[in-house]
Protein backbone atom coordinates (compact mmCIF):
# COMPACT_ATOMS: atom_id res chain seq x y z
CA UNK A 1 0.00 0.00 0.00
CA UNK A 2 1.13 3.55 -1.17
CA UNK A 3 0.20 5.37 1.48
CA UNK A 4 1.43 8.56 0.25
CA UNK A 5 -1.76 8.03 -2.94
CA UNK A 6 -4.11 6.17 0.02
CA UNK A 7 -3.98 9.59 2.78
CA UNK A 8 -5.50 8.15 6.23
CA UNK A 9 -5.49 10.97 8.73
CA UNK A 10 -5.66 10.86 12.75
CA UNK A 11 -9.27 9.80 13.83
CA UNK A 12 -10.48 8.30 10.67
CA UNK A 13 -12.44 4.76 11.36
CA UNK A 14 -10.14 2.35 9.26
CA UNK A 15 -11.15 -1.43 8.50
CA UNK A 16 -8.22 -3.77 7.47
CA UNK A 17 -10.42 -6.59 5.79
CA UNK A 18 -9.06 -9.74 5.61
CA UNK A 19 -6.08 -8.11 8.42
CA UNK A 20 -4.59 -11.80 8.28
CA UNK A 21 -0.72 -11.26 10.30
CA UNK A 22 -1.97 -7.62 10.51
CA UNK A 23 0.79 -5.36 8.24
CA UNK A 24 -1.62 -2.55 7.56
CA UNK A 25 -3.56 -2.48 10.18
CA UNK A 26 -0.52 -2.14 12.45
CA UNK A 27 0.39 1.13 10.10
CA UNK A 28 -2.80 2.29 10.06
CA UNK A 29 -2.73 2.15 13.66
CA UNK A 30 0.41 4.56 13.64
CA UNK A 31 -1.09 6.86 11.87
CA UNK A 32 -3.48 7.94 14.91
CA UNK A 33 -6.53 6.10 13.20
CA UNK A 34 -9.39 4.37 14.48
CA UNK A 35 -8.65 0.77 12.96
CA UNK A 36 -10.68 -1.91 13.08
CA UNK A 37 -8.63 -5.38 11.98
CA UNK A 38 -11.00 -7.77 10.85
CA UNK A 39 -10.18 -10.94 9.66
CA UNK A 40 -11.80 -14.99 9.71
CA UNK A 41 -9.07 -16.57 11.59
CA UNK A 42 -9.32 -16.48 15.17
CA UNK A 43 -5.50 -17.32 15.79
CA UNK A 44 -4.32 -14.31 13.51
CA UNK A 45 -6.25 -11.71 14.93
CA UNK A 46 -5.02 -12.70 18.29
CA UNK A 47 -1.66 -12.23 17.10
CA UNK A 48 -2.64 -8.68 15.77
CA UNK A 49 -4.55 -7.69 19.50
CA UNK A 50 -1.11 -8.55 21.15
CA UNK A 51 0.50 -6.75 18.60
CA UNK A 52 -1.70 -3.48 19.38
CA UNK A 53 -1.41 -3.74 23.05
CA UNK A 54 2.59 -3.83 22.58
CA UNK A 55 2.31 -0.72 19.87
CA UNK A 56 0.55 0.84 22.88
CA UNK A 57 2.87 0.54 25.89
CA UNK A 58 6.09 1.36 23.67
CA UNK A 59 4.58 4.64 22.77
CA UNK A 60 4.30 3.84 18.84
CA UNK A 61 0.68 5.24 18.92
CA UNK A 62 -0.82 8.41 18.99
CA UNK A 63 -2.91 8.87 22.27
CA UNK A 64 -6.22 9.24 20.57
CA UNK A 65 -5.80 6.51 18.41
CA UNK A 66 -7.43 3.12 18.70
CA UNK A 67 -7.30 -0.46 17.55
CA UNK A 68 -9.75 -3.91 18.01
CA UNK A 69 -9.86 -6.63 16.54
CA UNK A 70 -13.28 -8.49 15.21
CA UNK A 71 -13.64 -11.84 13.96
CA UNK A 72 -16.43 -12.64 11.21
CA UNK A 73 -17.44 -13.34 7.86
CA UNK A 74 -16.25 -11.33 4.36
CA UNK A 75 -19.90 -11.50 2.91
CA UNK A 76 -21.68 -10.19 6.07
CA UNK A 77 -19.82 -7.59 7.35
CA UNK A 78 -21.24 -7.06 11.18
CA UNK A 79 -20.91 -3.13 10.79
CA UNK A 80 -23.44 -0.40 10.59
CA UNK A 81 -24.18 1.19 6.97
CA UNK A 82 -21.71 4.01 6.10
CA UNK A 83 -19.60 3.20 8.93
CA UNK A 84 -16.33 3.59 7.87
CA UNK A 85 -14.00 6.77 6.32
CA UNK A 86 -11.54 3.80 4.54
CA UNK A 87 -11.13 0.55 3.61
CA UNK A 88 -8.07 -1.53 2.78
CA UNK A 89 -8.90 -5.18 1.53
CA UNK A 90 -5.65 -6.32 0.76
CA UNK A 91 -4.85 -9.60 -0.60
CA UNK A 92 -8.69 -10.99 0.61
CA UNK A 93 -10.63 -11.37 -2.78
CA UNK A 94 -9.02 -14.07 -4.26
CA UNK A 95 -10.21 -16.18 -1.71
CA UNK A 96 -13.79 -15.51 -2.01
CA UNK A 97 -15.78 -17.97 -4.42
CA UNK A 98 -18.70 -15.21 -3.86
CA UNK A 99 -16.33 -12.11 -4.75
CA UNK A 100 -18.96 -9.83 -5.78
CA UNK A 101 -21.35 -9.98 -2.45
CA UNK A 102 -17.70 -9.04 -0.63
CA UNK A 103 -17.69 -6.05 -2.97
CA UNK A 104 -20.75 -5.11 -2.10
CA UNK A 105 -20.53 -5.56 1.91
CA UNK A 106 -17.58 -3.11 1.17
CA UNK A 107 -19.49 -0.45 -0.53
CA UNK A 108 -22.52 -0.67 2.09
CA UNK A 109 -19.71 0.05 5.03
CA UNK A 110 -18.02 2.88 3.29
CA UNK A 111 -18.98 6.31 3.76
CA UNK A 112 -20.29 8.15 0.66
CA UNK A 113 -17.29 9.53 -0.14
CA UNK A 114 -14.54 7.10 1.81
CA UNK A 115 -11.71 5.25 -0.11
CA UNK A 116 -11.10 1.75 -0.60
CA UNK A 117 -7.91 0.18 -1.41
CA UNK A 118 -7.75 -3.22 -3.01
CA UNK A 119 -4.76 -5.75 -3.62
CA UNK A 120 -4.55 -9.01 -5.54
CA UNK A 121 -2.09 -11.22 -7.04
CA UNK A 122 -0.95 -9.73 -10.16
CA UNK A 123 -2.01 -11.86 -13.22
CA UNK A 124 1.62 -12.96 -14.80
CA UNK A 125 3.24 -13.87 -11.51
CA UNK A 126 0.30 -15.88 -10.58
CA UNK A 127 -0.48 -17.58 -13.49
CA UNK A 128 3.09 -18.88 -13.79
CA UNK A 129 2.58 -19.87 -9.79
CA UNK A 130 -0.73 -21.68 -10.69
CA UNK A 131 1.30 -23.58 -13.41
CA UNK A 132 4.40 -24.68 -11.40
CA UNK A 133 2.36 -26.42 -8.65
CA UNK A 134 -1.26 -27.52 -8.15
CA UNK A 135 -0.82 -27.26 -4.54
CA UNK A 136 -0.68 -23.15 -4.38
CA UNK A 137 -3.97 -23.22 -5.63
CA UNK A 138 -6.00 -26.29 -4.02
CA UNK A 139 -5.35 -25.98 -0.88
CA UNK A 140 -8.42 -25.63 1.59
CA UNK A 141 -8.89 -21.31 1.76
CA UNK A 142 -6.38 -20.83 -1.41
CA UNK A 143 -6.89 -18.78 -4.15
CA UNK A 144 -10.00 -19.80 -6.59
CA UNK A 145 -8.92 -17.14 -9.25
CA UNK A 146 -6.59 -15.46 -11.06
CA UNK A 147 -8.00 -11.77 -11.72
CA UNK A 148 -6.65 -9.33 -14.74
CA UNK A 149 -6.31 -5.99 -13.31
CA UNK A 150 -9.46 -5.05 -16.21
CA UNK A 151 -11.67 -7.82 -14.28
CA UNK A 152 -10.98 -6.21 -11.10
CA UNK A 153 -12.00 -2.61 -11.86
CA UNK A 154 -14.72 -3.62 -13.80
CA UNK A 155 -16.58 -5.98 -10.99
CA UNK A 156 -15.66 -3.01 -8.31
CA UNK A 157 -17.32 -0.43 -11.06
CA UNK A 158 -20.34 -2.55 -11.51
CA UNK A 159 -21.02 -2.78 -7.84
CA UNK A 160 -20.93 1.14 -7.47
CA UNK A 161 -17.16 2.19 -6.88
CA UNK A 162 -15.33 4.76 -8.53
CA UNK A 163 -11.83 3.49 -9.91
CA UNK A 164 -9.03 5.72 -9.16
CA UNK A 165 -5.14 4.70 -10.06
CA UNK A 166 -3.47 1.47 -9.42
CA UNK A 167 0.19 -0.05 -9.37
CA UNK A 168 2.10 -2.72 -9.04
CA UNK A 169 4.48 -3.78 -5.70
CA UNK A 170 6.89 -6.90 -4.99
CA UNK A 171 8.49 -7.28 -7.37
CA UNK A 172 11.42 -9.38 -5.76
CA UNK A 173 8.71 -11.17 -4.42
CA UNK A 174 7.66 -12.69 -7.49
CA UNK A 175 10.48 -15.22 -7.72
CA UNK A 176 10.37 -16.29 -4.25
CA UNK A 177 6.89 -17.39 -5.09
CA UNK A 178 8.31 -19.36 -8.31
CA UNK A 179 10.77 -21.42 -5.93
CA UNK A 180 8.49 -22.25 -3.58
CA UNK A 181 5.89 -23.52 -6.34
CA UNK A 182 8.98 -25.65 -7.77
CA UNK A 183 10.50 -26.90 -4.95
CA UNK A 184 6.81 -27.58 -2.92
CA UNK A 185 4.97 -24.53 -1.56
CA UNK A 186 5.30 -26.61 2.23
CA UNK A 187 8.98 -27.23 1.81
CA UNK A 188 10.40 -24.21 3.97
CA UNK A 189 13.75 -26.33 4.18
CA UNK A 190 15.02 -26.26 0.53
CA UNK A 191 18.12 -24.23 0.14
CA UNK A 192 17.06 -22.38 -2.79
CA UNK A 193 14.07 -21.05 -1.31
CA UNK A 194 15.21 -21.06 2.48
CA UNK A 195 18.27 -18.52 1.11
CA UNK A 196 15.72 -16.38 -0.68
CA UNK A 197 13.41 -15.78 1.75
CA UNK A 198 16.37 -14.69 4.19
CA UNK A 199 17.21 -12.01 1.44
CA UNK A 200 13.36 -10.72 1.31
CA UNK A 201 14.07 -10.49 4.96
CA UNK A 202 16.77 -8.52 5.08
CA UNK A 203 15.46 -5.94 2.72
CA UNK A 204 12.34 -5.74 4.61
CA UNK A 205 14.51 -4.83 7.79
CA UNK A 206 17.12 -2.83 6.00
CA UNK A 207 15.92 -1.17 2.84
CA UNK A 208 18.69 -0.86 1.39
CA UNK A 209 19.04 1.60 -1.74
CA UNK A 210 19.90 -1.18 -4.56
CA UNK A 211 16.83 -3.75 -3.29
CA UNK A 212 14.41 -0.51 -3.35
CA UNK A 213 15.80 0.56 -7.05
CA UNK A 214 15.52 -3.48 -8.25
CA UNK A 215 11.90 -3.39 -7.03
CA UNK A 216 11.02 -0.34 -8.34
CA UNK A 217 12.38 -1.47 -11.82
CA UNK A 218 10.21 -4.87 -11.41
CA UNK A 219 6.70 -3.72 -10.58
CA UNK A 220 5.79 -2.67 -13.30
CA UNK A 221 7.07 -6.16 -15.24
CA UNK A 222 6.21 -8.87 -12.13
CA UNK A 223 5.12 -7.06 -9.46
CA UNK A 224 3.65 -10.00 -7.30
CA UNK A 225 0.35 -7.72 -6.44
CA UNK A 226 -1.92 -5.24 -8.65
CA UNK A 227 -3.14 -2.10 -5.28
CA UNK A 228 -6.10 -0.41 -7.08
CA UNK A 229 -7.16 2.88 -5.66
CA UNK A 230 -11.26 3.50 -5.42
CA UNK A 231 -13.15 5.49 -4.07
CA UNK A 232 -17.80 5.40 -2.92
CA UNK A 233 -19.65 7.99 -4.50
CA UNK A 234 -20.53 10.98 -2.39
CA UNK A 235 -24.13 11.56 -1.47
CA UNK A 236 -26.09 13.40 -3.45
CA UNK A 237 -26.32 17.54 -3.00
CA UNK A 238 -22.75 16.75 -1.32
CA UNK A 239 -20.60 19.53 -2.12
CA UNK A 240 -17.58 17.65 -4.48
CA UNK A 241 -13.89 18.05 -3.16
CA UNK A 242 -11.49 20.04 -4.60
CA UNK A 243 -9.32 18.32 -7.74
CA UNK A 244 -6.54 17.86 -5.29
CA UNK A 245 -8.73 15.90 -2.77
CA UNK A 246 -10.62 13.90 -5.01
CA UNK A 247 -6.96 12.42 -6.61
CA UNK A 248 -5.64 11.83 -3.53
CA UNK A 249 -8.80 9.53 -1.95
CA UNK A 250 -8.88 7.04 -5.29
Amino acid sequence: MDFQRFRVTPGERVLDMGCGAGRHAFELYRRGAHVVAFDQDAEELSGVEKMFGAMRLDGEVPEDATAETVQGDALDLPFPDDHFDAIIASEVLEHIPDDMRAMRELLRVLRPGGKLAVTVPSWLPERVCWALSEDYHTAPGGHVRIYTRAELEAKLKSVGFKVGGHHHAHGLHAPYWWIKCAVGVNNDGNPLAKGYHQILVWDIMKRPLATRLAERALNPLIGKSVVVYLGKPAAPGTPAAPAKETADAV
